[in-house]
């Protein structure tokens, strides 16, 4: 980046300087045109007046000066030319009264000049008279010149330290995000990069990565405590499991195995049902939608109530056309895990209701139980969470049934919460309707 600035600060100053030098010569060479000019005019002046001696004085603004005769013969001249022949062979024409010339060299002369030729009418023909002079250089002053170059480098070094200096403290904020983000790991993901107090887009990034580091830690803190509760979960039936075989393998005469294997089956089917859950809750967790079917949640309800018999009487309440998008089956798991859950703790029915609620369609799966405390209701949508009731009441239960309804309502855009009630608990679930 310095480097670009300072060959970008190089190339406006050598632009400048060419214009600048090129006003300069323009100026210099009217201004010795001029002078020229005006030199040969005295010239004129003298022969006019019949005062032109055999040898012309030195005049200011020529280095040479001529004049000759009706016949081509010099007449006068500067002391340098004197005895010399014509320095020039060119005239005006007819209709004019001077020209001019560059010649490299003139007759005579060195170097290159600018030759003015002025046309004097006599009575016995017309004269001539040359005046030359040396021709401005292009970069007409190389005081001029050095001075530009100066002021060009200084400018392109002054740029070149100050966009350095720029680049700098501009990076320096990024240096200090990627050190940082060098620096998490797994077991350090608590940290966060810092902020610059500047509002500019290094901040907005620096915010995007604390954001984004906000959200793998509490996905890590979720898998820890997943992983945690899981382990534990597992191990309950396996251990239970294989005390009891343990015990009837200490006295196997005496043991009483067909009841052994019926209590190693009620492990296994515990077992069977965490798994089962968990790796549903693991398929939740890879999608990334929900799917595109349209889904009639009166229809839904219907079929689903339709399918099982339940020891409950459901009472039921259902808006037609009320239609959401997403995967059928993952909300027929959800619709289940609810009436599963209303069924375990109703004392005497069920009710199920599907409303349109502007550009929500609602779905609520109430029972007339103790209910959940206010303080409890987030609690019972974590994995593994149980509450004293439920236990006493399924002791079977996995604690993943809620915790899978939330995910399927979160992955179809969607909320699942606890409303109050005046009686038991009152289970509602929000979803985008298409109509």
């Amino acid at each position: 980046m310095p480097l670009v600035a300072g060959g970008v600060a190089a190339l406006a100053c050598a632009v400048v300087g060419v214009l600048v030098v090129a006003g300069v010569r323009g100026r210099v060479d009217d201004y010795d045109r001029e002078k020229t000019t005006t030199a040969a005019l005295s010239i004129v002046q003298m022969i006019k007046r019949d005062r032109l001696p055999g040898q012309l004085p030195e005049v200011d603004g020529i280095a040479a000066a001529q004049v000759l005769d009706a016949r081509g013969r010099v007449v006068s001249a500067t002391p340098d030319l004197v005895g010399r022949p014509a320095i020039a062979s060119f005239e005006p024409d007819e209709d004019t009264v001077s020209t001019s010339r560059k010649l490299c060299p003139p007759a005579g002369l060195r170097g290159c000049m600018d030759v003015i030729a002025f046309r004097v009418f006599q009575p016995d023909g017309d004269w001539t008279v040359y005046a030359a002079d040396v021709t401005t250089p292009w970069y007409a002053s190389g005081s001029l010149v050095m001075v530009l170059v100066a002021m060009g480098l200084l400018v392109v070094l002054l740029t070149v330290l100050l966009t350095r200096r720029t680049v700098d403290r501009t990076l320096a904020p990024v240096d200090a995000i990627r050190s940082e983000l060098a620096e998490i790991t797994a077991t350090e993901s608590g940290r966060r990069v810092p902020v610059p107090p500047v509002r500019d887009e290094i901040r907005h990034l620096a915010e995007t990565a604390n954001a984004t580091l906000d959200r793998l830690d509490a996905a890590l803190e979720r898998q820890r405590r997943f992983t945690s509760d899981a382990s534990h979960d597992l191990r309950s039936p396996i251990t239970g499991a294989r005390a009891q075989l343990e015990e009837a393998l200490m006295d196997p005469d005496l043991a009483d195995w067909p009841r052994v294997a019926q209590n190693v089956l009620v492990s296994l089917d515990r077992l069977h049902a965490i798994v089962s859950d968990l790796l549903a809750l693991a398929r939740l967790d890879a999608v990334l939608h929900a799917g595109e079917e349209e889904v009639d949640l009166a229809l839904l309800v219907s079929t689903e109530l339709a399918r099982a018999v339940r020891d409950t009487p459901t009472r039921v309440a259902l808006d037609q056309d009320v239609t959401v998008r997403g995967d059928r089956l993952q909300l027929a798991r959800l619709l289940t895990n609810l009436l599963t859950n209303a069924e375990r703790h109703a004392v005497d029915e069920i009710s199920v209701s599907v409303v349109a609620d502007g550009r929500d369609a609602v779905l609520t799966v109430a029972d007339d139980g103790a209910g959940i405390p206010p303080g409890d209701r987030e609690a019972v949508f974590q994995r593994f969470v149980r509450l004293r009731e439920s236990r006493d009441r399924d002791p079977t239960g996995t604690g993943l049934g809620l915790p899978i309804a939330r995910e399927i309502a979160r992955a179809h855009g969607g909320t699942l919460t606890i409303a109050d009630s005046p009686k038991g608990a009152r289970f509602v679930l929000r979803l985008p309707r298409t109509s």
